[in-house]
Formats: structure tokens, C-alpha cells, sequence
């Protein structure tokens, strides 16, 4: 079977949107552009499709995937007790590549995996994506390459990872081949769980905290 593929730049053409958005929400797998690396994602609010793309991953729930969303405001939507700091690094980094992990809403109710009661949010710089979030609302999106394997910067490398498993959003080359910074505010004293895209010093400059270097 044929690998169903279709673009979403310069701009999205309305019907291969409404095709892409109705193929998420319905759990449906997607392979998607970022600002970072190429994602592969699925609506957050389905226990089954998330673990469905764990399982594409090859991926436990030990490991559960970001969540990216259209708008900052979602933070406030989905997490809680939200620290200064936090809100102060999404304001100066957000859209951008920065994860930023915070308590999770008790009343939200997703399956993401082994969260411990967080979730890990970001909002992409890429605006073709951020529409289809708009349409979708938040997805669970996860690099898209089999675990231990380089994550795909362009969409024939993905198309090698997933085949027809998946419909794929050709956005072209991504700007980058790093991925996000993630930054756990979950957990006490703020700490880098991940060095990528956004280094340490630019973050503790525009949050005006120490932030924990990853151990």
C-alpha cells in the first residue's frame, strides 16, 4: 500500500488540512514538521491512539510522550501550580523549542504512560503545525524514529521509519536536527532533563533562576 503523504507548506491546502485534522482526532498516527525534528503524533485525549504510537515508537510507557499545543494559554488549561519561573521561560521561549514539564491537572484524565502526575508541554514555531493543533486540539507527538534511532529531519526518512502506517505531513527539511531542551519544573528546584535547541545560560537569563544541569 501506498504511503498517503501530503504537504503542508508554504501553506495548507483546506481540504488536505481538514483531512490531516480529522485523521488525529479520530486517533489516527501523524507524522509532523516541528521547529525541532520531524514528530509523530496522535490526539493526547485517547489512551488507545497514544499507545498505539508508543507502540510505532517501540517505546514503553516508561517514557510518555510531550504534548504539543497551538496556544501558550493551554499551559494554564492543562497543568497546575504553574511556577513563576515557568511561565517566565514560555513567555521569553514560547513558540519555540522548549519543553517544559509541569504538574499535571488531577481532573485531565489522559493516558500518556508512566507520567507521574506531569505533563510535558511545548509550542512549536512552526505555524503550519500550530493550525493543525488548532484544529485537533493538544497531540501526544514523539520524534519520529524508532527508539534509538536518529530522529527524521526530512520526510523520506520518516516515510523508512512508518511506511503506510501513518498518514505523513511533508513540511520539507526541518530548520534543525536538535531537539527540544527540557526543563522539569515538576519536581522542586528546576532542572534540565534534556540539553537541545535552547541552551541553559539563555534559559536561566530569561527565567531569572538557577536551572539544575542534567545529572
Amino acid at each position: 500500500m501506498t504511503p498517503r503523504i501530503i504537504r503542508c507548506t508554504p501553506a495548507w491546502n483546506p481540504n488536505d488540512l481538514a483531512e490531516a485534522a480529522d485523521h488525529v482526532r479520530k486517533g489516527g498516527l501523524a507524522v509532523v514538521p516541528t521547529d525541532t525534528v520531524y514528530g509523530i503524533g496522535t490526539t493526547a485525549t485517547d489512551a488507545r491512539a497514544v499507545q498505539r504510537l508508543l507502540d510505532a515508537k517501540g517505546r514503553g510507557r516508561q517514557m510518555p510522550p510531550p504534548v504539543l499545543v497551538a496556544h501558550a494559554g493551554a499551559a494554564d488549561e492543562l497543568a497546575v501550580d504553574i511556577p513563576e519561573g515557568a511561565r517566565r521561560l514560555a513567555d521569553s521561549h514560547w513558540p519555540g523549542a522548549l519543553t517544559l514539564i509541569l504538574r499535571a491537572r488531577p481532573e485531565l484524565g489522559w493516558d500518556l504512560g508512566e507520567t507521574a502526575g506531569t505533563i510535558a508541554l511545548r509550542m512549536p514555531d512552526h505555524a503550519p503545525l500550530r493550525e493543525l493543533l488548532e484544529r485537533t486540539g493538544p497531540m501526544a507527538v514523539t520524534s519520529a524514529n524508532l527508539t534509538g534511532e536518529p530522529p527524521a529531519t526530512r520526510i523520506d526518512e520518516a516515510l523508512a521509519f512508518f511506511g503506510d502506517r501513518v498518514l505523513h505531513i511533508d513540511g520539507g527539511p526541518t530548520r534543525a536536527a536538535t531537539p527540544s531542551t527540557i526543563i522539569d519544573f515538576a519536581h522542586g528546584a528546576p532542572r534540565a532533563l534534556r540539553l537541545g535547541a535552547v541552551s541553559l545560560e539563555d534559559l536561566s537569563a530569561s527565567a531569572r533562576i538557577d536551572i539544575l544541569p542534567t545529572i
